[in-house]
């Protein structure tokens, strides 16, 4: 029978990943329960040492010596204020009777008397002459037959909750420093929008707003995760897993590229928008390392198995730069950046570009200059050339003027070209009836001399 229990314990470590020490306590805990309930009283702290490899119980009532109290029927202790003198309390001092408020407010339990866990001084000494205040009354209970069924269905019951419980806080214990990690998990079901994911001892949730758009996830496909949170809740730890983060990139980075890994390239700053296209920046603490080739390994091999893992992702790999005139003329590429002018108070730039470059900038729905103030930490926009950076109200008034009379000198001059253009017409008119009507007199002439 030791034998059989001795591999049920293993069996359950093995499976629920729980030391044999939190399971033997469990068991301790379920036959306390159980020896309660058939033949003990609820004024006894109860505490059981199980041996599996004897099968041997023993059942011990401990409580905790405490001095000698008058207490109430409620089991509140009753103090005497008698015998406090006010004559000797200092100007600022409380009055005895604030006093005993304040400790009664302070040490409401401890002036509590328990009697399931504690024991009056002169109660312990019928007991244990040798016993002192603050030491523990130990006192071994006999086990008079065994456990009816009842007492074995509440045995079996603490025995399941206390296991569930050991579980959850293992669980909790290998998760809670694992945030920002990434982490291999399988697809088990969607439930309400959420993914259920299994990543080992634990299901992890990944809700739609850490799921990236266009990225279809079926029962039993692997994917890495982001382990973005790991909470305890009344249902268990929960850990929160995410595909949308951007830290999912550079994690992704590091694990590929062995130079991020070792420190010698640094990895900025990250701009992503999930299944689209994402921005890193990087930068190489040697000069003899090309930080963007690094990245983007033989052939682009490095770069490509990022972008395979994030289900297609268009990545671009820019070179960061204290300068951050030079940081985001980078960060707009492809598109070539001519200038570049700083609003230092509204944290703004203008990036001022050839007309050719002017959508290649912005790109496709904007996203280009948005994951590059991402990127930057700069609100950016994009002017066409230089003349479009000045804001419209850097003319004077003079220059105005002269603009206005310039256009109406252009209107008259249109204006007089055209009616030039009608006379003309007119002209060209008359003349063609002239030569008409000469003609047709000419042939007049000559049938009369024929007759």
């Amino acid at each position: 029978m030791s034998k059989e229990v001795l591999q049920a314990i293993k069996a359950i470590c093995d499976e629920k990943h729980i030391p044999v020490d939190s399971v033997l306590s469990t068991i301790e805990q379920a036959l306390a329960a159980a020896y309660r309930k058939d033949f003990g009283n609820k004024l006894q702290n109860l505490k059981v040492k199980f041996n599996p490899e004897t099968m041997d119980i023993k059942v011990f009532d401990v409580k905790e010596v405490v001095e000698d109290q008058e207490v109430d029927e409620e089991g509140n202790v009753v103090f005497e204020k008698e015998g406090v003198e006010t004559n000797t309390l200092d100007a600022g001092a409380k009055s005895p009777d604030q006093l005993l408020e304040g400790e009664d407010a302070q040490t409401e339990e401890e002036d509590r008397f328990n009697p399931k866990t504690q024991i009056m001084i002169s109660q312990a000494k019928e007991i244990d002459p040798k016993i002192e205040i603050g030491e523990e009354l130990v006192q071994k209970l006999d086990v008079p037959g065994e456990f009816g069924r009842m007492a074995a269905q509440t045995a079996k019951q603490v025995i399941i909750q206390r296991l569930r419980e050991a579980e959850r806080e293992v669980v909790f214990n290998e998760y809670k420093d694992r945030e920002g990690e990434l982490v291999n998990g399988i697809i088990q079901r969607i439930e309400g929008g959420n993914v259920l994911v299994d990543i080992g001892q634990a299901t992890a949730i990944m809700p739609m707003s850490e799921q990236i758009r266009g990225e279809r996830y079926t029962s039993g496909s692997q994917f890495r995760f982001l382990i973005k949170s790991v909470a305890s809740s009344n249902r268990g730890p929960e850990v929160l897993v995410s595909r949308a983060d951007k830290g999912l990139v550079k994690k992704l980075f590091e694990m590929e590229v062995p130079e991020i890994a070792d420190g010698s390239v640094e990895l900025k700053s990250v701009a992503r928008e999930p299944g689209s296209r994402s921005k890193i920046a990087v930068h190489a603490n040697s000069e003899n390392i090309d930080p963007v080739g690094s990245c983007v390994g033989q052939r682009g091999s490095r770069v490509q198995f990022v972008i395979n893992e994030l289900g297609g992702e268009k990545i671009d790999i820019i070179e960061w730069s204290e300068n951050d005139s030079v940081f985001i003329k980078n960060a707009l590429s492809p598109a070539k950046v001519i200038d570049v002018v700083f609003n230092e108070e509204e944290k703004t730039a203008q990036a001022i570009v050839s007309a050719d470059q002017f959508s290649l900038a912005i790109g496709k729905q904007g996203q280009n200059v948005r994951l590059a103030s991402a990127l930057c930490a700069w609100r950016i926009d994009i002017k066409q050339t230089e003349q479009e950076a000045s804001t419209p109200g850097d003319k004077s008034e003079e220059e105005k003027e002269d603009d206005l009379n310039k256009e109406d000198v252009v209107e008259e001059a249109q204006e007089n070209s055209l009616s030039n253009q009608e006379d003309a017409s007119k002209d060209d008119v008359l003349k063609e009836d002239q030569v008409e009507t000469a003609d047709v007199q000419s042939d007049k002439g000559a049938d009369t001399d024929s007759e």
